[in-house]
């Protein structure tokens, strides 16, 4: 990331404050509390050790005075250290839940390209890990990076007012310590980024490999598997070392600049006492020990803020993240006058419709189909034909790269999505279920249904004997997809939430693959039932189960090659004869 693009991140940073302008007011203000009651004390402990350096009658009572005074300080200062950091708490974890929330609204509304084109681990890390590592370095920033600089500028305005020639010192050798902490800092910046690339890389492989473990089992694939995260493991060590070994020098060379800081002022104060240097401003042991401390609160924020640095270039490469997935563009939002669709029949048209997944591979071309209201569409062809590619194409899942996609002669790029994908009632051959019970993922298809009516449909899905046998039936909780479920089940569950839908448009996209054939058979009459009336979209690879549709697409590359009932593609002797025959030769 250039240094524009920081400043941009630093910008979008602070602009997501100003929400909290009032708790960020209490901050400054708690702060600067926090830092002149830090700045005070040392000056009681130089009266109270020049009250005991005079000798004599030592006035006990002017230094238990001083004490209590010092106490008083000291108890202001920690509970207004407390109500920043307390402050500085809330802001920080609201900031990251708003980023949260906009990083996870704005995933909710990006086009499937996106989502297909980019490892899921990848983007979990980005919405989890890198906005952990976000909120780090925003913490640190507000509690230390804040005060330092405050109490850097205090205690240099302090040390000029008690002796300018020390502070002159001080100032002389302080632009050391600021070009060694730069120099490192801007070395970091670049390594934080890998790493955060990397993690996301390692969170992706391993979210890959636990969702699908049992096909790793199966193919003991295993020892393959460990060597692979071995090599990213192997990556994120490395750059990980290197980043923070960089990161570590910040805070040890900027110690040994201020241990020079705190010696010269030492030894200029000495110097002046031994020597008795005329002075045009009072000078005496007490004055020297104030400035050491002064020297000391001086010298400490710097090692601060080159740790705060260090999390701030972290925390920045891994906002710039963030934002990356926050800016990407999202489907293009329903214009103003989308109409919403009401009352559908189910005409569905095509015309000259293409579409490719990327330029250099032509997939659809000039793609005209006419289906009428309450027809059964089946769709046929080999693997990678483009079959599915028709279903997101009805869906608005992807655009069309020219063409008109209609529905009751509305074009559906003129027609809002959610009225559009509400129409249709889609079982995929991948089923999705959520973390939650069966009553809940049934209830997804129509959330106002009655029990009765969910019932019903579990009856129809021929679902309902299996749920009562789970352990609480409709309320059993299941795992995450399903994980506790056969896949037969899951899709029997998917299928019962369309029959308590009822939409008016069906799409079943190897809607049976994983359901036993005599359940299967029980289905096909249920669908059959179902489909009555309604336009439907079969997509099959088993020929046997669209045998009764009212017109087959046969699809080959993108193009329909063949289009017929079952009967008349049987007699033209093509190309779907040759699918048919083999699937059923002896």
């Amino acid at each position: 990331m250039s240094a524009s693009n920081r400043k941009s991140v630093l910008k979008r940073i602070l602009k997501q404050l100003k929400k909290y302008k009032i708790s960020v007011f209490l901050t400054i203000l708690f702060a600067l509390v926090t830092v002149a009651g830090t700045l005070a004390v040392p000056v009681f402990f130089g009266q109270i050790v020049d009250l005991i350096v005079d000798g004599g009658n030592i006035d006990f009572s002017s230094i238990f005075r001083l004490f209590i005074i010092i106490a008083v300080i000291i108890g202001i200062t920690c509970l207004s250290q407390w109500l920043m950091s307390e402050i500085n708490n809330r802001i920080t974890y609201n900031v990251v839940k708003d980023i949260r929330e906009e990083s996870f609204r704005n995933i909710q509304r990006l086009p499937l390209k996106f989502i297909d084109s980019h490892p899921y681990g990848d983007i979990v890390g980005r919405a989890i890990a890198d906005v952990d590592q976000f909120a780090d370095g925003l913490l640190m920033g507000f509690t230390q990076l804040f005060t330092g600089v405050l109490t850097i500028l205090g205690t240099l305005v302090i040390m000029l007012v008690i002796n300018w020639v020390i502070a002159l010192v001080v100032v002389v050798i302080t632009p050391l310590s600021l070009f060694v902490a730069r120099f490192i800092a801007s070395r970091t910046y670049n390594m934080f980024r890998k790493t955060s690339e990397v993690r996301g890389e390692q969170t992706a492989f391993i979210d890959e490999m636990i969702g699908n473990l049992k096909v790793v089992q199966a193919f003991s694939h295993e020892d393959e598997n460990l060597e692979k995260f071995d090599e990213i493991n192997g990556r994120l060590t490395k750059v990980s070392l290197k980043s923070i070994f960089f990161s570590s020098l910040v805070n040890p060379t900027t110690r040994f600049i201020n241990a020079i800081v705190y010696a010269m002022v030492a030894l200029a104060g000495a110097l002046m006492l031994v020597f008795e240097t005329p002075l045009p401003f009072a000078f005496s042991v007490g004055v020297l020990t104030s400035l050491l401390a002064y020297a000391n609160q001086y010298t400490k924020p710097f090692n601060e803020i080159s740790g705060v640095v260090t999390e701030l270039q972290n925390a920045i490469a891994c906002a710039g993240r963030i934002y990356e997935i926050i800016d990407e563009p999202t489907e293009v939002p329903d214009g103003n006058d989308a109409i919403t669709l009401q009352n559908v029949e189910g005409n569905v048209n095509f015309n000259d419709v293409s579409f490719s997944y990327s330029s250099d591979k032509k997939l659809i071309e000039n793609l005209n189909i006419d289906v009428n209201a309450g027809q059964r569409i089946a769709i046929v062809g080999p693997t990678g034909c483009g079959k599915t590619t028709l279903i997101n194409l009805l869906m608005r899942f992807y655009e069309p790269a020219s063409g008109v996609i209609s529905v009751d002669g509305n074009d559906i790029n003129k027609v809002t999505r959610k009225s559009l994908r509400s129409n249709y009632g889609m079982v995929l051959q991948d089923t999705w279920l959520k973390t939650g019970t069966v009553r809940e993922n049934i209830l997804m298809g129509r959330p106002d249904a009655s029990d009765d009516e969910m019932i019903a449909a579990a009856k129809a899905a021929h679902s309902h004997n299996f749920i009562m046998q789970l352990s609480d039936g409709y309320d059993t909780v299941i795992a995450e997809d399903g994980g506790n479920l056969s896949q037969g089940q899951k899709q029997l569950l998917c299928i019962t939430r369309i029959m308590l839908s009822l939409p008016p448009m069906l799409i079943l996209d190897e809607a049976t693959s994983s359901i036993d054939t005599r359940t299967e058979k029980r289905i096909q009459d249920a669908f059959a039932k179902l489909m009555s009336g309604r336009t439907s979209f079969i997509v099959a690879h088993r020929l046997s189960t669209i045998q009764e549709a009212d017109l087959i697409l046969v699809m080959k590359d993108g193009k329909i090659i063949e289009s017929g009932t079952h009967a008349e593609l049987l007699d033209r002797d093509g190309f779907y004869r040759k699918l048919y025959n083999s699937q059923f030769a002896v």
